[in-house]
C-alpha cells in the first residue's frame, strides 16, 4: 500500500496538505507527528521488515523521490503566491531539515539544489521562495542545511542566490558560517572555502563579516598557542581562509585595517618560523608574503623565494627519459665539429688591424693544473688551519676523508685536534658539496678513534659559543658514525664502493690438485635423486659489532645536562628544534645499539628522559619521544624489559593511550598506536 501511495504521487499531495493546515493553524503535535513519519519512513520499514521491503524505500532511492516531491510543493507555493493566495512553507523546510540532521543532505540535496539554481536565475519570487525555505528550518537543524548548500553550491554567486542574507538575519547561520567552519572544523575542501568566503564578499550587507572573519582567521594564524597545539592540517586549512579573505578584499577595507594586518603579520610569521615543521614554516612565509603585497602596494614587500623554492623542487623531479636522453644529447654535441670562423685568403690592411676579426686560440687540448694534496694527516691540518692556498684547501678537504681511513694509526694520534678543526671549519671557497665533504671527514675521524673524539663532540654539545647548525650538525655525525659502526660490512661495499682494495689473484688450478672431499661431493651429489631443493643460502660475513664497546660513550653525555640551560643554548626554551632533533638522534642510537650490553640501561635512562618530557607542546619533540619507546621495545631484550623496566612500561602504558586518543598530531597518534601494538605483542610472547 505505501508502495502504491508513493508510486500515485501521494507524497506532495501530503506536503502540500500539511502546508495548507498550517497556514490555518493546525495543531502543532499532528504536523510533528506527519513530518517525523514522512522523514523516518525507511528506517520503520527497514526495522519491521529486516531489510527485505521494496527498494523503493532504500534510502537511496526514497530521499531523492522526497526532494522530488518538495520541488512539486515548492511549485504550487509559487503559483500560490503569484495567485495572491497564502500559504506556508515552514513543514517543506522541517522536512529539510529533519533530512539533513539524519545525514542525507547528499540525497536531498542532489536533488534540490541543481534545480533551484535554475529556478532562481532570473525569477525574484523563486528567489525569495528558496531563501525563506532555508529561513525557516529550526536552529537545532541549521548547521546541516547551510553545510549541505555550502557544498553542492556551483559558486559564491549560486550560494548567494539560494541562501540570501541569512547569516544576517539568523545567529545560528551566522556562527556556522563565520566559526564552525572556518575556525572549528579543516576537513572541507577549496572550494567549499571559496564559496563560503565569496558568499559574505558578494553583499555589502554581509561584507563587514568578511572582515570579521579575516581579523579573526588571522588572530588564530599568529596566535604560538595555536601554532604548537593544532595539527598542519588545520593550518592549512585556516591559511587557504586567509588568502581567499585577502582575494576579495577591496583597497578601502585594506586601508580602514591596515595598520592590523601589519601586526598579524608580523606575529604570525614569527610563530611559524619558530616551528620545527618545514610545511609549517612554508605556509607562514606564503601567508606573510600575500599580506605584505597586499598592504604595501607602492613599497617594498616581503619576499622569503618559497615559489622559487617550490619551482626548484619541481624542475628537479625530471621524467627519467629525458635524464636517459641528456647524456646522449650532451655526447652529440661533443662530437659534433666546432665551427670555426673562416679565414679569408686576401684581406686588406683594416681588417687586420681590427680585433673583431682576431682568431681565438684553440684551447680545446688544455688540461687544467691540479694542485697534489697532502698525503699526511698532519699536512692537513696544517693547510686547513693556516693555508692561504686556496686550490689546495680544496684538495685537501676533497681528499681528507680516503687520507683518515688509509692511516688510522697516524689519525688516532690527532683524532680530538682533527674533529675539533673539523667541527669549526668554515667554507672558504664555493666548493661544490662542501657540507657533505666535512661531514664524511668527522664521520671517519670519529669511526677511526670513537671513544676520545665521542667524548669531545658530546662535551662540546651542551658547550657554550656554539651556534644551533654547529651542535645538529655534531648529533648528525653522531648517527652517521654510530650507523657506520654497528654495520661495518657497509663500509666499503656500499657507500666507498669506487675505492679499489687489495686483492689476491689465485691461478687456476688443475683438476687433479683438488681436495678429494670436495671431489667426493660432487659425485654423491651428481648420483642423488632429489625430490625437492631448498633455496641455497648466502652465507653472510659475520664480524664483530664495534658499536657494542662505544655505544655508551655516544649515548649517555647527550642524555645527561639537557635540563640545564645555558647563556645562549636552552633546549627547554626557544631552542626546542635542537631538542626535537636531540630526541630522534637517541632514539636512532637506540635501535642501533641492540644487541649490545649496555641496551639494557640504555633503554631505562631513556624511558625516564621520555618521562620527563611526555607533555612538551612542539609535535616534533613528541613524535621524536614516542619514536625512542618503540625503539626500547625493540632493542632491549623482553625479558629485560619485564625484569627491570615494568613500572616505567606501565607509566608509557597509559600515556600512550592518552596520546592515542587526545594528541592534535596525526604522527604522534600513529607513533603511540605502533608503540602500543608492540607492547600487546609483547604480551603475546609471554
Amino acid at each position: 500500500v505505501l508502495e502504491q501511495f508513493l508510486r500515485e504521487g501521494g507524497l506532495p499531495a501530503l506536503l502540500w496538505e500539511l502546508c495548507q493546515q498550517q497556514a490555518q493553524s493546525s495543531p502543532p503535535e499532528l504536523q510533528e507527528a506527519l513530518l517525523g513519519k514522512v522523514v523516518c519512513l525507511p528506517d520503520h520499514l527497514g526495522n519491521s521488515l529486516h531489510g527485505e521491503g521494496p527498494a523503493v524505500f532504500f534510502p537511496q532511492n526514497y530521499f531523492p523521490l522526497l526532494g522530488d516531491a518538495i520541488l512539486q510543493v515548492l511549485q504550487k507555493i509559487s503559483d500560490s503566491l503569484r495567485a495572491g493566495l497564502d500559504c506556508s512553507i515552514s513543514s517543506v523546510s522541517h522536512v529539510l531539515g529533519k533530512v539533513c540532521i539524519q545525514g542525507r543532505q547528499k540525497e536531498i540535496l542532489g536533488v534540490l539544489v541543481p534545480r533551484l539554481t535554475d529556478l532562481t536565475r532570473s525569477d525574484c519570487i523563486w528567489q525569495r521562495i528558496c531563501w525563506r525555505l532555508v529561513e525557516c528550518v529550526p536552529e537545532r537543524w541549521m548547521e546541516a542545511v547551510v553545510l549541505g548548500f555550502v557544498q553542492r553550491a556551483a559558486g559564491a554567486d549560486v550560494l548567494s542566490r539560494l541562501l540570501g542574507n541569512l547569516v544576517v538575519k539568523n545567529k545560528k547561520a551566522q556562527f556556522v558560517v563565520t566559526q564552525k567552519l572556518l575556525l572549528l572544523q579543516y576537513g572541507h575542501t577549496t572550494a567549499v572555502l571559496q564559496n563560503l568566503l565569496g558568499y559574505l564578499a558578494l553583499d555589502s550587507l554581509r561584507r563587514p563579516l568578511l572582515i570579521k572573519v579575516l581579523q579573526e582567521l588571522l588572530e588564530t594564524w599568529g596566535s604560538s598557542s595555536a601554532v604548537k597545539h593544532s595539527p598542519p592540517e588545520q593550518q592549512l586549512y585556516i591559511s587557504k581562509a586567509i588568502l581567499i579573505c585577502l582575494s576579495h578584499l577591496k583597497e578601502p577595507e585594506i586601508e580602514s585595517c591596515r595598520q592590523e594586518l601589519l601586526m598579524s603579520m608580523l606575529e604570525g610569521v614569527k610563530c611559524h618560523l619558530d616551528s620545527n615543521l618545514p610545511q609549517i614554516r612554508c605556509l607562514g612565509m606564503v601567508v606573510a608574503e600575500s599580506i605584505s603585497s597586499k598592504i604595501n602596494t607602492d613599497g617594498p614587500v616581503l619576499k622569503f623565494q618559497v615559489r622559487l623554492i617550490i619551482t626548484i623542487c619541481l624542475v628537479c623531479r625530471r621524467d627519467e627519459k629525458a635524464e636517459a636522453a641528456l647524456p646522449v644529447v650532451l655526447g652529440s654535441n661533443k662530437n659534433s665539429p666546432a665551427a670555426a670562423p673562416a679565414v679569408p685568403a686576401e684581406v686588406s690592411d683594416t681588417e687586420l688591424d681590427s680585433d673583431d676579426d682576431l682568431i681565438p686560440y684553440d684551447m680545446s687540448d688544455d688540461k687544467e693544473l691540479k694542485t697534489k694534496a697532502p698525503v699526511y694527516i698532519r699536512d692537513c691540518i696544517e693547510v686547513l688551519t693556516g693555508s692561504e692556498d686556496v686550490d689546495k684547501w680544496e684538495a685537501t678537504i676533497k681528499a681528507l676523508e680516503s687520507l683518515v681511513r688509509k692511516n688510522p694509526a697516524a689519525t688516532r694520534e690527532v683524532s680530538v685536534e682533527l674533529a675539533k678543526i673539523l667541527l669549526h671549519l668554515e667554507e672558504k671557497t664555493c666548493i661544490e658539496g662542501f657540507v657533505e665533504l666535512r661531514q664524511r671527514a668527522q664521520v671517519a675521524v670519529l669511526t677511526t678513534d670513537p671513544i676520545p673524539v665521542a667524548k669531545y663532540l658530546t662535551s662540546q654539545f651542551y658547550s657554550l659559543n656554539y651556534s644551533l647548525r654547529q651542535r645538529m650538525d655534531i648529533l648528525d655525525v653522531l648517527v652517521l658514525a654510530a650507523q657506520e659502526l654497528s654495520y661495518p660490512k657497509s663500509h666499503g661495499k656500499t657507500k666507498h664502493s669506487d675505492a679499489q682494495k687489495p686483492c689476491i689473484h689465485l691461478l687456476p688450478e688443475s683438476d687433479s690438485s683438488k681436495d678429494w672431499r670436495k671431489i667426493v661431493d660432487e659425485r654423491i651429489k651428481s648420483k642423488t635423486r632429489r625430490f625437492a631443493t631448498g633455496q641455497s643460502q648466502v652465507k653472510l660475513d659475520s664480524r664483530p659489532n664495534e658499536f657494542n664497546s662505544v655505544a655508551g660513550h655516544f649515548f649517555f653525555p647527550l642524555i645527561q645536562h639537557f635540563d640545564r640551560p645555558l647563556t645562549t643554548f636552552d633546549l627547554l626554551g626557544e631552542d626546542h628544534l635542537v631538542l626535537g632533533r636531540l630526541v630522534h638522534t637517541l632514539s636512532i642510537l637506540m635501535c642501533l645499539a641492540i644487541n649490545t650490553l649496555a641496551v639494557t640501561v640504555m633503554g631505562k635512562a631513556l624511558l625516564e628522559f621520555v618521562w620527563a618530557l611526555r607533555f612538551h607542546t612542539d609535535s616534533y619533540v613528541r613524535q621524536g619521544l614516542l619514536s625512542c619507546v618503540s625503539s626500547v621495545l625493540l632493542s632491549v631484550p623482553k625479558e629485560h624489559l619485564l625484569e627491570d623496566m615494568t613500572e616505567e612500561l606501565l607509566e608509557a602504558q597509559s600515556w600512550l593511550g592518552d596520546v592515542v586518543e587526545k594528541d592534535p598530531d596525526g604522527d604522534c597518534r600513529r607513533l603511540a598506536l605502533q608503540s602500543l601494538l608492540l607492547m600487546e605483542n609483547l604480551k603475546k610472547k609471554l
